[in-house]
């Protein structure tokens, strides 16, 4: 039960936090695992150069990738495209950069999906998994930055919120083919973070700790199995009750 073996799986942002942990926890468990990203320290034959704001690169990939493999079975949109002034409060966010942010995050992800889902149209199968937040389902509680230059940028609830709803669209859109599209909505990783920050975070949460890729990777691995195979256009929380108080 719950197996992905001789699946064949792409994980955007493969090169990433989450996307480390994805790639080398479905490699071990038998699945033909494509890591895409834009930079690879060591590049190996199943990963892929594919930058998620660029059409020209996701069409091609993605044909590349189908043509090795004959199929897609399994798609996370994992990647974080994101500009340099990121971190800006929301008062000194300039509008090219919201709309440069909305444009790289939410329409790469759209272009994937678009492409990724035409293919297990033709297969009459496949699992797309978009990568959400607590921050596309709740407000962010701005009391865990206290001491700390860190913020949450504006325009990530904009985008996964509306990555949330757009997820539910794909699922009606495509349910017929037997295609499934769900959200995973992590909340805070464990990831270094200045220690008043984690402290602040610890305190709010019910189970009174981040979360660790690992934990995420769970639930990304489950919406991959043939056992989740009724599911779709649902939104996976993965928060230790952050969002339920």
């Amino acid at each position: 039960m719950f197996s992905i073996k001789d699946k064949v799986i792409v994980v955007t942002g493969g090169n990433g936090l989450l996307g480390k942990q994805m790639v080398s926890t479905f490699r071990e468990q038998g699945a033909t695992v494509v890591a895409a990203d834009i930079y690879f320290e060591e590049k190996n034959e199943d990963d892929f150069i594919i930058n998620i704001t660029d059409e020209n690169s996701v069409m091609e990939g993605i044909a590349t990738i189908v043509e090795k493999y004959n199929r897609i079975d399994g798609w996370v949109n994992n990647a974080y495209p994101r500009t340099k002034d990121w971190g800006n409060k929301f008062e000194n966010i300039p509008l090219e950069s919201w709309r440069k942010n909305v444009d790289m995050h939410l329409n790469g992800y759209f272009l994937c999906c678009q492409v990724v889902l035409e293919q297990m149209k033709k297969q009459g199968s496949g699992s797309l998994i978009n990568m959400s937040s607590i921050y596309g389902l709740v407000g962010p509680d701005f009391t865990v930055y206290e001491g700390t230059e860190m913020t949450m940028p504006a325009a990530y609830s904009a985008i996964k919120g509306g990555l949330n709803n757009f997820t539910r669209y794909l699922a009606s859109y495509y349910g017929e083919y037997q295609i499934r599209v769900n959200t995973v909505s992590p909340g805070g990783i464990f990831d270094n973070q200045p220690e008043s920050f984690v402290n602040n975070y610890n305190k709010k949460v019910p189970m009174k700790k981040m979360g660790s890729p690992k934990d995420i990777v769970a639930a990304v691995y489950y919406l991959l199995t043939d056992e989740a195979s009724y599911v779709t256009g649902h939104n996976l929380v993965v928060d230790g009750g952050w969002s339920i108080i």
